[in-house]
């Protein structure tokens, strides 16, 4: 098929690779912003997201924010634009679910599909095509988007209507803050009573206590590799879609402020562009210790 795909940062760049490998023809934006490796693999770069729009059967958005969505979708010379009936919009940005029922009426208006599908499993994921994707849409709008996923992902769930795929990247970003704070507590806790932090995070693997996210940022936390990754402003983004649709639904996440005002104490240590694994260091400076050395 030909492939619109906007966003070609950290998981964008792998994902729209991957899906060039599987032998769709790509059409990107930015001559000077395109990555080398998309060219070589054949992506034809136009000038305007409106180009892409026209060019593509289905155009792919991945990028940080409500924000940038709003202006990929709407801005001038936009991706509506230069939509006509039948085409298919896939979101894979973490957004607002609201907003995502704003975008996805307005690409209706021109006869097209429109699918949420955020995901998770970060870099590391978006390279080996192993990434979590939570959609929302219809039944038939995911079929048609569904043999794309399969080339950037495994776990792929279509949850619901339209905003149940952003609904439940919110919930997944609920999940992921708080256990890198317990992983984060847990090995500083040991460091600090002065046991082998390596060797505690070892002896948790091999119990309740593992989780993907003890293994690959614990890890981290250990050797001290803090390069993104997710950005620590990025999941503080995610964390504020939580806490405001909980105060909308009357509802308290007593944990998750907690948490994300750890992420606010990263700025001013200069650690908004820390992965978010990073939080340890906020969790270390309140300690006076570090997990380990850097």
């Amino acid at each position: 098929m030909k492939i619109g795909f906007v966003g070609l940062g950290i998981m964008g760049h792998p994902m729209a690779l991957n899906v060039a490998k599987g032998g769709h023809q790509l059409y990107v934006y930015g001559q000077r912003t395109c990555p080398p490796s998309v060219k070589e693999a054949g992506a034809v770069v136009c000038d305007t997201l409106k180009q892409i729009a026209e060019q593509s059967e289905t155009v792919i958005v991945m990028v940080p924010d409500t924000p940038d969505v709003a202006d990929v979708l709407l801005g001038d010379s936009g991706i509506i634009s230069g939509l006509s009936a039948g085409k298919l919009v896939v979101d894979m940005s973490s957004i607002s679910p609201i907003e995502t029922k704003t975008f996805a009426a307005a690409v209706a208006e021109k006869g097209c599909g429109y699918v949420d599908a955020p995901v998770s499993g970060g870099e590391v994921g978006a390279k080996a095509a192993s990434l979590t994707i939570m959609c929302g849409g219809s039944e038939a709008d995911f079929a048609r988007a569904k043999p794309l996923f399969e080339l950037m992902g495994k776990n792929i769930t279509l949850v619901g209507e339209v905003g149940a795929g952003q609904t439940t990247k919110v919930a997944n970003q609920i999940i992921v803050a708080l256990t890198i704070e317990a992983v984060g507590e847990a090995l500083l806790f040991a460091s600090k009573a002065g046991a082998d932090p390596a060797k505690v995070r070892q002896a948790l693997m091999g119990g309740f206590a593992n989780s993907r996210i003890l293994e690959v940022h614990g890890e981290r936390m250990i050797k001290r590799t803090f390069d993104p990754g997710f950005r620590i402003e990025l999941h503080q983004k995610d964390l504020n879609l939580a806490l405001q649709g909980a105060r909308a639904m009357g509802m308290s996440l007593p944990n998750t402020a907690t948490t994300q005002e750890l992420f606010n104490a990263a700025a001013p240590l200069g650690g908004l562009a820390w992965d978010h694994s990073g939080l340890v260091r906020v969790l270390e400076h309140l300690a006076g210790h570090k997990v380990a050395g850097d």
